[in-house]
């Protein structure tokens, strides 16, 4: 039984590794979401300067689906830090649904 384990132990983590994809700080989509979610933070509290998305947590899933009849093509999960007065704290989980044409239907930040 132990043998059984430790040989698909490699089988399951090159499954897992070949279905992750890296995300770049230059993704279309997140960049719509961060400068997006910045605006919409920055109108609720006006001592938000940046927003700094963690790329490495940042999962993109092509999605077709929607919500009442408005189609979501995209759905972004992540961690983002808020900085507010040049001061960065703990990261936030954020959701960003994106429709057609990559247009940013909603931004969801929420403290861990």
């Amino acid at each position: 039984m132990r043998i059984q384990t430790l040989a698909a132990a490699p089988v399951a983590f090159a499954l897992l590794a070949g279905s992750a994809q890296a995300q770049t700080p230059d993704e279309p989509a997140v960049t719509a979401c961060k400068s997006t979610g910045l605006l919409a933070l920055q109108e609720k509290s006006k001592d938000i300067t940046d927003l700094v998305i963690d790329m490495e947590s940042v999962a993109v899933s092509k999605a077709d689906t929607k919500v009442e009849d408005v189609p979501v093509k995209t759905v972004i999960l992540g961690e983002a830090y808020i900085a507010r007065s040049g001061k960065t704290g703990a990261p936030d989980r954020f959701v960003c649904l994106l429709g057609e044409k990559g247009k940013v239907l909603l931004t969801f930040f929420t403290a861990q």
